[in-house]
């Protein structure tokens, strides 16, 4: 199977060369949108096809993998979670941030006013820091999430993993290559962050039913009972933190070296992006309600003016919701 071939069939997986029109069940397949800004939410689903009516609270948002923010199906989280849960149970600290939410308090303001005379200011800067802090323990338990995808106040949730790690890899491990395949062990390990030494168990869960090859010293895996997958589009649109560039371990595939320090920015923030034939050639956005387009070479006009009518396109129909 060649690069080509592989490019291919991950788009086919992850709805870019098709269309999905529902973001719940694009999330569901995905296992996550990306959420680092809410607006990649709105563009990874828009990309696809999804509809974006009510789309604030069809998902629900939280911490995932890597300690990163997602808009997650709602009825995934206990499974989802499951990968990280550390098994423990809730400290004292946490239980009174909890009868607190129960009385209705719901964002970080409220209790670091509420905290300020029982603790000193380290320890709140800790526990309600804009990263995450008690919350973000609270969210891995499935006890807590955000209330919407643009908010940034708590809601209390029930959403407690019922298995434990081994319990649910196998089953997680077939969706990812299934979904993002064809991909590596590597892969699967980054995208899920099983650092080290726990990311050698991969190789002994069991991967029947999967198709396997070898290319380029690795062996990739995928689903092969999905149907035809379409031809690579001449130009894609990927949001911010877009599945295609993040998540998979080895990106030089999709995002040529000489362009990675313009879509991969120091901070971390992977913006979004423009692919000429599956391979990263420039960043778009819209700004102040007009698109914005980038390449980073030259280009036919034919393809700048599509880039930018693609654009324009996505700005006409997030206009609404946004």
């Amino acid at each position: 199977m060649t690069e080509h071939e592989i490019l291919r069939r991950r788009m086919h997986g992850l709805y870019l060369s098709r269309q999905c029109d529902d973001i719940v069940t694009l999330a569901h397949e995905l296992m996550g949108l990306h959420c680092w800004f809410h607006r990649n939410v709105v563009f990874s689903a828009t990309i696809r096809g999804a509809d974006l009516f009510g789309w604030k609270n069809a998902l629900t948002k939280t911490w995932l993998y890597r300690g990163t923010l997602h808009g997650v199906a709602y009825e995934d989280l206990p499974t989802l979670l499951a990968l990280h849960s550390c098994g423990e149970g809730v400290g004292e600290f946490e239980r009174e941030v909890l009868r607190y939410m129960e009385d209705g308090v719901v964002s970080r303001a409220e209790f670091r006013r509420l905290f300020a005379q029982q603790y000193d200011e380290q320890v709140i800067d800790r526990a309600f820091s804009p990263w995450g802090g008690v919350f973000l323990g609270l969210a891995r338990k499935g006890l807590v999430a955000f209330r919407d995808m643009t908010s940034r106040d708590f809601d209390l949730i029930s959403a407690e993993p019922t298995q434990t790690r081994d319990e649910v890899l196998p089953d997680l491990l077939h969706k990812y290559f299934s979904v993002y395949g064809p991909a590596t062990l590597a892969d699967a390990a980054w995208f899920f962050g099983i650092w080290k030494e726990d990311a050698k168990k991969l190789r002994n869960v069991s991967l029947d039913g999967l198709c396997s090859f070898d290319f380029d010293k690795n062996t990739y895996y995928y689903c092969d009972g999905d149907g035809e997958a379409a031809d690579i589009p001449e130009i894609t649109l990927l949001s911010g933190f877009d599945p295609f560039i993040v998540s998979y371990a080895d990106r030089s595939a999709v995002v040529p070296p000489e362009y990675k320090s313009k879509v991969i920015l120091k901070s971390g923030i992977c913006l979004p992006a423009i692919a000429i034939n599956g391979r990263v050639a420039g960043i778009w956005n819209i700004k102040n309600k007009e698109p914005i387009v980038e390449l980073f070479s030259e280009q036919p006009k034919r393809i700048k003016n599509a880039a930018f009518d693609l654009v324009d396109s996505i700005r006409w129909r997030i206009d609404r919701f946004v």
